[in-house]
């Protein structure tokens, strides 16, 4: 009889990850275009899909680009753009096996429309990735994490456009052409599954461009699936053991009660989570999708090749993991979406704290798929206090880590494949959904407001040396 395992496997790759959009700023520098997520506003802690839908409309994008006198904080970051040697000594000095960015878009193709890269962006990623690799850390490079060029979106209607696919595929094979002999690991889109509350940062469907938005999301992304398909055959003809990943945003929601009702209607709510990573890890569309197309109106259109493209499926499967929430039979009905838990602790942004609920979807997932997995981002998010010594006591995020750790290495006792876990923003960077500094998840702090003020220092806070012991021991100490 075979023994489980008694702890993380010695290969484990302990990392962080960021977003090129959140932390590289120099939004103007050296060729770069303007972004989607370059138009995304501090609006006092508000996201911007919460605060009205005229946001999203084309006015609202056209005045965004114009703008003098508005807050885009992702525009200037953390200023990593320059500060990124000093910044990545700091989390080799953390311990980090590996490290998660995103290659901005709109640094290699400003427009997206191009057929010529840019080439003093694609050396920056030279650098980058070089600098990563220096200080001990394996890259894992994200293609799509809300960098898409926002002519792409005024000029093409973003993802609805099938004229996408082939930009985005002339992106990647720039990219991978550049960088495969130097990263093994990649996830083509972040968190694919974001078409509600990140849709426009994700497929840049302005919401006044199209007649039925339900479908033209559903199109985009289907024009996403077919994208990741070519691309992934592209990569596999470079070379074979590139390892190829897709990435969801958390998982199944709990069903709220016992009752049947609120069981099932949890079972259809799930299958249509699970969707995505059915279609990018088993090469097709599963019936139950075509059964919720027919019960909410919703066309999509295959183009011939489409099937075939989508049988280039993605070899690891990756998610982010920040919450759970619980879903009804009432939820269904109104098409509302799930809900907190209001049993589970949450911090101040409402997140709940559920480390079960990372084993639980561990092991969901891996039942389901039978592939390696990797959590490429799980974090906390608090309002931290510098005191005047320079010192920044967090033990509430170490507490959070702990707890997840430790639910970690029981999944991989259930016999879950894990094989790499990405702490969300090892330094402080922009929140994505709000706009946020405040709204801190780092190890390393940055001295920095919400409107881009402050010295810029890099402090270590308190949970930086826990994580450091952490890795050290390979997820033993956890003291």
């Amino acid at each position: 009889m075979k023994n489980i395992p008694t702890g993380f496997p010695s290969d484990f790759l302990w990392g962080g990850a960021v977003a090129a959009n959140q932390l590289e700023g120099a939004y103007n520098v050296d060729g770069k275009g303007l972004s989607v997520a370059d138009i995304n506003e501090y609006l006092d802690g508000i996201p911007l899909d919460k605060k009205s839908n005229l946001e999203l409309t084309t006015d609202y994008i056209k005045e965004a680009i114009k703008s003098e006198d508005r807050i885009f904080p992702k525009r200037w970051g953390i200023d990593f753009y320059h500060t990124y040697k000093e910044d990545l000594k700091l989390l080799g000095e953390l311990g980090l096996k590996t490290f998660r960015t995103s290659i901005n878009w709109t640094r290699i193709f400003p427009n997206g429309d191009e057929t010529q890269p840019n080439e003093a962006g694609l050396k920056f990623y030279d650098d980058l990735i070089d600098e990563i690799i220096a200080n001990g850390m394996e890259p894992m490079i994200t293609l799509s994490h809300y960098e898409m060029p926002i002519h792409l979106t005024t000029a093409y209607k973003g993802w609805y456009s099938r004229d996408l696919i082939d930009f985005f595929v002339r992106f990647g094979q720039v990219v991978f052409d550049r960088y495969h002999k130097k990263v093994k690991y990649w996830i083509i889109v972040n968190q694919i599954n974001l078409i509600d509350h990140e849709s426009f940062n994700h497929l840049g469907i302005a919401e006044d461009v199209v007649e039925d938005l339900a479908s033209a999301k559903y199109q985009g992304l289907h024009h996403e699936f077919v994208a990741c398909g070519l691309i992934t055959k592209y990569a596999k003809s470079l070379d074979p053991n590139l390892q190829i990943g897709m990435m969801l945003c958390g998982g199944p929601a709990y069903p709220a009660t016992c009752r049947p009702e609120d069981i099932f209607a949890t079972v259809r709510r799930n299958q249509m989570e699970y969707f995505f990573s059915d279609i990018l890890l088993r090469g097709y569309y599963p019936g139950y999708a075509y059964r919720y197309f027919t019960d909410n109106n919703i066309t999509v259109e295959f183009a011939e090749g489409d099937e075939e493209a989508l049988k280039n499926t993605a070899d690891f499967m990756s998610f982010s993991y920040y919450y759970t929430r619980i879903y009804d039979a009432e939820s269904m009905k109104n098409k509302t979406g799930p809900y907190r838990n209001a049993e589970l602790p949450a911090n101040p942004w409402g997140w709940t704290i559920d480390p079960i609920g990372l084993r639980t979807f561990l092991n969901l997932f891996y039942d389901r798929y039978q592939c390696p997995i990797y959590i490429t981002e799980n974090g906390i998010g608090y309002h931290d206090t510098l005191e005047e010594d320079g010192s920044i006591h967090d033990s509430y995020r170490v507490d959070y880590y702990r707890a997840h750790i430790e639910q970690m290495k029981e999944a991989i006792k259930d016999g879950v494949d894990l094989r790499g876990y990405y702490a969300w923003g090892p330094i402080d960077i922009i929140s994505c959904s709000s706009s946020e500094m405040s709204k801190r998840y780092g190890f390393i702090y940055v001295d920095q407001d919400d409107h881009g003020n402050g010295s810029k220092k890099r402090l270590k806070k308190d949970s930086f040396s826990w994580m450091q012991k952490v890795i050290a021991s390979n997820g033993e100490n956890l003291d």
